[in-house]
C-alpha cells in the first residue's frame, strides 16, 4: 500500500511538469497518464545469486505479453521500481544500467550515448532500500524519471525508450524471470 501511495504522489508531481496532467484513477491496478489509462501488466523481481534486488512493475495502456510490441510502442507506459535490498547502491545501479543498455542495443549505444549519460545522472544520489523510481514514457516528451517524489529529469525520445524498456523486455533481458513476470505470464 505504501508503494501505491508513493506512486500516486509521484504521478501527481509528474503532472505538474509534463502535460497533459497526470491523474490517478481506479486503484493500484491502473494509473491514468493524461488522457490515457495504463494498467498494471505484471510485477517481477530482479534477482542475482538468489537475492532479490528490486521489484519492477510494468504499466501499459492494455495488458500485453508481447515484449517486442511493448518495446517498440510509442504509447504512454511506465516502470515502477522499488529497491528491496540493501546491496543495491548508486554505483551498482549505474553499472547495471551500463550492462543493460549494452545488452538491449546489442552493444550499439552510439546513437543514444548522450541520453544514457543524462539518464545515469538521474541516479547520481545514494540509493537505499525502499527507494522508489518511476520511469514514465510520454510520447513526444521522453522518459520522465522520478526518485522518491522528486523529478530527476526528462530523457530521450522513442529510440531511448526502446533501449530502456529493452533492458527488462528485450531479447537479452537483464533477468529472464523478471521479464516473464512483467509480461504477466
Amino acid at each position: 500500500m505504501k508503494s501505491f501511495a508513493l506512486s500516486t504522489t509521484l504521478l501527481i508531481f509528474f503532472g505538474l511538469f509534463v502535460q497533459p496532467v497526470v491523474a490517478i484513477e481506479g486503484g493500484p491496478g491502473s494509473l491514468k497518464l493524461g488522457e490515457q489509462t495504463v494498467v498494471k501488466n505484471g510485477v517481477g523481481s530482479r534477482k542475482k545469486m538468489m537475492l532479490s534486488l528490486y521489484d519492477g512493475t510494468l504499466y501499459l495502456p492494455q495488458k500485453s505479453s508481447d515484449a517486442k510490441a511493448i518495446v517498440q510502442a510509442d504509447q504512454p507506459m511506465a516502470v515502477h521500481i522499488k529497491i528491496t535490498s540493501r546491496f543495491v547502491s548508486q554505483e551498482k545501479m549505474v553499472a547495471a544500467l551500463n550492462d543493460g543498455f549494452k545488452a538491449s542495443t546489442r552493444g550499439n549505444t552510439a546513437a543514444i550515448n548522450d541520453d544514457i549519460t543524462k539518464f545515469k545522472a538521474c541516479f547520481a544520489e545514494p540509493i537505499k532500500m525502499n527507494d522508489v523510481f518511476i520511469l514514465a514514457y510520454v510520447p513526444k516528451k521522453g522518459v520522465v524519471v522520478f526518485k522518491n517524489n522528486q523529478k530527476k529529469g526528462v530523457v530521450g525520445d522513442l529510440a531511448f525508450k526502446k533501449s530502456l524498456f529493452g533492458i527488462w523486455l528485450g531479447q537479452k533481458p537483464i533477468d529472464s524471470g523478471m521479464k516473464t513476470a512483467m509480461l504477466g505470464k
